[in-house]
């Protein structure tokens, strides 16, 4: 019989409703950061006359920023409560919402105060 590979070495697997929640969880994320990505792109690609050059590339590079620390943080995320789940230990919190929240802050207010100018 062929060794199954393991990435997890320790603890017992989980319920599979448990590690496939995680997942679903760690692919929600990944769809935000595509999103935040795919907003960058189109904020420099489209956006034109709307803002100045300068605030609409600061714009689009902080989506970009944004869109990649939230796919790596979430991939570190799954690992670990994948880990704390085998370990029946509490999960980590995820640290995805606050990047999340300070990035559509200041999106939002450099908007706000572009718009009203």
């Amino acid at each position: 019989m062929m060794p199954r590979w393991r990435p997890f070495r320790t603890g017992e697997d989980p319920d599979p409703r448990f590690t496939l929640a995680n997942e679903r969880t760690y692919l929600a994320w990944i769809r935000t950061a595509t999103a935040f990505v795919a907003s960058g792109v189109g904020l420099e690609a489209f956006g034109g006359d709307i803002l100045n050059p300068t605030v609409r590339a600061g714009l689009a590079a902080l989506l970009l920023v944004g869109g990649a620390l939230i796919a790596i943080t979430s991939f570190v995320h799954w690992i670990s409560a994948e880990r704390a789940l085998r370990a029946e230990r509490s999960l980590p919190v995820p640290l995805m919402a606050p990047v999340v929240g300070i990035v559509l802050v200041i999106c939002a207010t450099v908007l706000v105060v572009e718009v009203v100018n």
